[in-house]
């Protein structure tokens, strides 16, 4: 089946499938394997502390795949920043994003706090600029300064949270109705019914992040994987950091994590999540070989 979405037809990937950005881990070739699969692999560019590392990283993708593929600037909110002097703020990443934009590449994200600096130089390079954010009111004004796409998180996802942060359901579908630009959904989700489930809510991609810890190309410790396969997501503590804001500084995989059963591959994962999309479609009598929601 051929999945044609408005992220689709943008950016030229397979599936409306986007990959999330990861501190640590967000590499080549864990980007690259996600890219290879279908979907749009990320480089996270704070994993880097040298134009030289990050310039070999860009190399590197490149020659792990001829697919789109992206890259992450994570900015610290001032709030957090004034605790961490070193954090990265726009100015950090500006000559990053001309090696970026050097080297062709065409699609950017941003997350954690507004990038308008750096929006408005993608916009000028003709590059797509996908800014990432957890309400409406920042959705909203990012749209406003010239964001191409809003990767929308829920309160049931992980990352920096926000008192005023709703469902990814309640997101999504408000989303729909308030915003001109194309959604990307994220947040707990992490099977097909979810993904169809975005997609319905009005989302044009999905952004899998917790979702795709346990594959084989993820970089975290087998006992991580061990661990987050192992989560029971309504226990207490657990269920406390995701829905009562108490992630502060810590950093926790997401509610997608009560769908994670096994150690597999992305591709296998990416499949798996297609094939069960497309059979779920089937008995809900489509025939279509093309499902078009642009």
């Amino acid at each position: 089946m051929i999945w044609k979405t408005n992220i689709t037809e943008m950016i030229g990937i397979k599936y409306p499938i986007i990959m999330g950005a990861f501190a640590g881990v967000g590499r080549a070739e864990f980007a690259a394997a996600f890219s290879n699969a279908g979907g749009l692999g990320i480089i996270t560019a704070l994993n880097y502390n040298t134009n030289k590392v990050f310039q070999n990283e860009i190399d590197k993708m490149k020659n792990l795949t001829d697919k789109p593929f992206g890259v992450n600037f994570s900015i610290m909110p001032p709030i957090m920043a004034k605790k961490h002097p070193k954090a990265r703020t726009e100015e950090t990443y500006i000559e990053f994003l001309d090696i970026a934009i050097e080297a062709g590449v065409k699609i950017f994200t941003t997350s954690a706090y507004q990038a308008n600096e750096i929006g408005k130089k993608l916009n000028d390079n003709g590059c797509y600029w996908f800014h990432k954010c957890t309400t409406l009111k920042h959705a909203i004004s990012a749209e406003k300064s010239g964001a191409n796409a809003i990767t929308l998180v829920g309160v049931e996802g992980t990352g920096f949270k926000n008192p005023l942060q709703n469902t990814t359901l309640v997101n999504v579908t408000m989303a729909k109705k308030l915003l001109s630009i194309p959604i990307i959904a994220a947040g707990g989700i992490g099977d097909a019914r979810g993904f169809l489930a975005a997609l319905a809510m009005g989302a044009d991609a999905v952004c899998f992040g917790t979702a795709i810890m346990a594959t084989k190309e993820c970089g975290v410790s087998q006992n991580y994987k061990k661990k987050l396969i192992n989560q029971d997501i309504f226990e207490e503590d657990f269920y406390r950091q995701i829905f009562h804001h108490e992630l502060k500084d810590k950093s926790i995989y997401s509610m997608a994590a009560g769908h994670i059963d096994k150690v597999v591959s992305l591709k296998e994962f990416i499949d798996n999540i297609i094939k069960e999309a497309e059979n779920i479609l089937n008995s809900w009598g489509f025939k279509g070989n093309q499902l078009n929601i642009a």
